[in-house]
């Protein structure tokens, strides 16, 4: 693990748990350097090493989650250990997640959508909601304070479409692929870029379609899409943003 990667958890506000390293940069970015930029200490903890991509090694791809740390602001960033590609929702991986958590105390927690191509993604967003249960039983026999996030809300990736909010990413976009760009393993040429998600499409030209797209619902230039599984509060309805007509 590279130097500046740190390996000591330290206190958060904002934690997004991840399957691999890159995932977050692509799916909710933009937002954890927006909220970066706001003074939030963010972090991301990446379950695996990516060990299992067909392009780059475990020591490749440390690396680059480094230098994709650095790109986004991020206050910390660690890796669980659990297997790439073997990632199981069993009690073991809870009680190391709940660790983590506990150790890191953040108030938001950032998942994968539940919706999703790669098993890895699907076993990280229940694991994920699961350990933050856990973290917070007092009776729970692992080390720390008991911890249990106030909110957790799940990154949109590219199949679901039950967004429950956006996010304005307009002027982090940038910065956004600046990260993307971190992992030359995966995404440094043209060939690399169009193999990782679907043949032949470049993988800047498909976050900025969709960055677009989301953006033109909200009347703003990018956005990220985020759902929560329990109803918004809102104070005012007459000051919402977003016009209806």
């Amino acid at each position: 693990m590279p130097d500046n990667v740190n390996p000591d958890a330290m206190r958060l506000d904002v934690l997004a748990i991840a399957a691999h390293p890159d995932d977050v940069e692509i799916t909710c970015g933009g937002t954890l350097i927006k909220l970066a930029q706001m003074g939030r200490a963010v972090g991301v903890l990446d379950l695996t090493a990516g060990e299992m991509g067909t392009l780059g090694d475990e020591n490749d791809r440390w690396q680059e989650a480094s230098d994709a740390a650095k790109a986004m602001g991020l206050a910390w960033r660690g890796q669980l250990g659990l297997p790439d590609s073997a990632i199981q929702n069993d009690q073991t991986s809870r009680l190391k997640l709940a660790r983590m958590i506990r150790d890191t105390m953040p108030e938001l927690v950032i998942l994968p959508h539940w919706e999703q191509r790669h098993p890895d993604h699907v076993a990280c967003s229940q694991l994920g909601y699961d350990a933050c249960f856990l973290a917070g039983l007092k009776k729970l026999d692992i080390e720390g304070d008991p911890h249990r996030p106030r909110k957790i809300i799940y990154a949109s990736y590219f199949r679901n479409t039950d967004s429950s909010f956006l996010v304005d990413i307009s002027d982090q976009f940038d910065a956004k692929c600046d990260a993307v760009r971190a992992y030359k393993s995966q995404f440094g040429n043209v060939v690399t870029a169009k193999q990782i998600f679907q043949p032949g499409i470049d993988i800047y030209e498909l976050m900025q379609h969709r960055a677009a797209v989301l953006g033109q619902m909200a009347n703003v230039r990018y956005a990220e899409a985020f759902t929560i599984k329990e109803p918004i509060l809102i104070d005012d309805p007459q000051n919402m943003p977003v016009r209806s007509v």
